[in-house]
């Protein structure tokens, strides 16, 4: 029986009934100082009946696909969304499950029947063994996942939305230690992308492992980064995190009206500055766009049916609209985006990031650097905190270089920036352009009750700050 058949056979009365089937496939290797240390394989295949009766929505989940199973669910659902009735604090109507009809597939051209585990724990082995230079490098990792994720929506307005996502990343891991401490470089942790196996080139990661280890080492007999206020040049690859923090959490229209309060917090953000706050410099242009083809998030449309559209979030440094959901605009009266997603069969959807970017500027790299009389350049996230509200925040990076009269000199260890979200963003002072420019995606946002983590993409060029507190790993 298909889904529209299995749909016609719940028997509830009920404005709107939707079924959305999940099935994904995953697969892993892992590797650590030349040892398997994992491999294995998943399959989840489940289905989630939501209702909607006199204004409210309620879901019910099943991992069985019996018509009586599933009607079942349904039942739970429909005395779910009657009991919210009675305490109900905003009643919606169909205007908030629109009929959508459409497809969408990754651009990835070798899924997950391409993964061969003996091939992929021979190229992990020599990746951690390219990493062993030197007695210091002490532990030494590498890793591949793939995850094929095959979704069906389809609803009693006539909804129907089927979407093939494949995602893939490679991450190394290389640690150096000795008298001096202990440092680590890593890759790869914020570059999954809708790619399949194809993903693979031995030669490129050989010269990646190559590369980390040797940082590590180097990275030891560096100085201390400086503990002053200065310039800061941020890589792309840190540049997602301060998106991911300071703009894509704190937009969310769910912690906005305090649904997250409990978990994953508020945000300093208020309904009436949309449209009003200076977010950010003039420079300052994000896009929230599940359209770019091969980033990790893209798709034709989020798990409600709101079709995927790309939305400018800050424009000019203004902001303009916020991460929220058809519901979520409906309770603010504010713009949204396409964003209601679920991790899961099992999971409703909430309010959550896709891929959220940073437009390229007009400065390169060497004009950037070039206006810098004295500041640091740091790469590749080590620690973050961030507080409740989205707004002080404390991030450590991997590697930094002190930059002189326009010069890159010193090497630097434990470096670390503070700040505050909205005079941070204003002290943007030069964004790069697209030859700066870099596309990654992370797998591990969480968020929700019960918790779900899901994956989201960024993109950002290099960005150049001015006065920020930079400070050393003994501050």
């Amino acid at each position: 029986m298909n889904l529209k058949q299995l749909l016609s056979t719940i028997k509830i009365e009920a404005d709107y009934i939707s079924l959305r089937e999940v099935k994904t496939t995953s697969s892993y290797v892992s590797v650590r100082n030349e040892v398997l240390e994992g491999v294995g394989s998943l399959i989840d295949h489940g289905l989630m009946v939501e209702v909607m009766i006199k204004g409210q929505l309620a879901y019910a989940a099943t991992n069985s696909f019996m018509p009586s199973d599933v009607q079942k669910a349904a039942e739970v659902a429909r005395d779910s969304a009657l009991a919210a009735h009675r305490f109900g604090l905003y009643h919606f109507n169909e205007n908030v499950r629109p009929k959508i009809v459409g497809e969408y597939k990754s651009p990835a051209t070798k899924g997950i029947e391409h993964f061969h585990p003996g091939d992929l724990t021979d190229l992990l082995m020599s990746l951690t063994t390219a990493m062993k230079i030197h007695d210091h490098v002490i532990s030494r990792s590498a890793s591949y996942t793939i995850a094929e994720i095959d979704s069906h929506f389809v609803a009693t307005n006539g909804s129907d939305v089927k979407q093939s996502i494949v995602r893939s990343n490679i991450g190394l891991s290389a640690t150096a230690t000795s008298e001096k401490g202990t440092q680590k470089r890593t890759y790869g942790d914020d570059k999954s992308a809708q790619v399949g196996v194809e993903l693979i080139d031995k030669n490129k990661f050989l010269s990646v492992a190559n590369k980390l280890a040797t940082e590590a080492l180097m990275l030891l007999e560096a100085e201390e980064c400086p503990s002053e206020t200065m310039d800061l040049l941020l890589a792309p690859d840190q540049m997602f995190l301060q998106i991911h923090e300071s703009i894509g959490h704190p937009l969310e229209l769910d912690r906005i009206l305090g649904d997250e309060r409990n978990y994953a917090g508020w945000s300093f953000v208020k309904p009436s500055d949309f449209g009003n706050l200076r977010y950010g410099s003039s420079l300052m242009n994000v896009t929230f766009d599940p359209t770019v083809i091969g980033q990790n998030a893209s798709y034709f449309a989020d798990d409600i049916g709101a079709v995927a559209t790309r939305e400018y979030l800050i424009r000019d440094g203004i902001l303009e609209r916020g991460l929220g959901s058809l519901e979520s605009q409906k309770r603010l009266n504010l713009p949204g985006v396409s964003s209601q997603r679920a991790t899961s069969w099992n999971r409703a959807p909430i309010d959550r990031m896709a891929n959220v970017n940073l437009e390229a500027g007009s400065s390169s790299f060497d004009q950037m650097l070039g206006s810098i009389e004295r500041g640091v350049f740091m790469q590749t996230t080590r620690s973050w905190s961030i507080d409740d509200y989205r707004n002080k925040f404390q991030f450590g990076c991997e590697h930094a270089q002190l930059i002189e009269n326009g010069k890159l000199t010193k090497l630097l260890k434990n470096p670390n920036y503070r700040g505050i979200t909205a005079p941070f963003w204003n002290q943007l002072k030069m964004v790069g352009d697209i030859s700066t420019f870099e596309v990654g995606g992370l797998t591990n946002c969480g968020k929700g009750e019960p918790n779900q983590v899901i994956f989201v993409g960024h993109a950002s060029p290099a960005c150049l700050f001015s006065n920020i507190e930079v400070f050393g790993g003994g501050k």
